[in-house]
């Protein structure tokens, strides 16, 4: 069993049924996705510049943002991971108000981003 601040629990919980529509850009859709993929970039320790610089480009093309509001959402989603004991509440937000479909345009940000410094480590995956 993934513990629930890994990766692989993270895919676990979000790969289980919940298919109810809504808009990606949806404010806390948008925060629970940043929360987790703000985690997924410093999972092995450290925040290589190339993961935080795709984090901030898919926060801003994902989700239709301008570079400001990517700051503010990315200071935000930091302060909530780091206060944050396991991810479960921002994986619900993302199961109970997105579709397989939007759900799976999460998993393909969050792999970017785990993927960005070149190298996957085992508390990556």
């Amino acid at each position: 069993m993934a513990s629930r601040k890994t990766v692989k629990g993270f895919v676990e919980r979000l790969n289980e049924s919940g298919d109810a529509a809504v808009d990606l850009g949806e404010e806390d859709v948008r925060l629970a996705a940043a929360v987790i993929l703000v985690h997924a970039s410093a999972v092995d320790g450290t925040v290589d510049l190339r993961e935080r610089l795709l984090l901030h480009d898919i926060l801003e093309r994902g989700f239709g943002l301008d570079n400001e509001k990517v700051g503010q959402l990315v200071a935000q989603a930091d302060e909530k991971d780091t206060e944050t004991l396991d991810l479960d509440g921002f994986t619900g937000v993302l199961k109970s108000k997105l579709d397989k479909h939007d759900r799976m345009k999460v998993l393909e940000m969050l792999f970017a981003v785990i993927n960005a410094d070149g190298r996957i480590y085992n508390s990556e995956g």
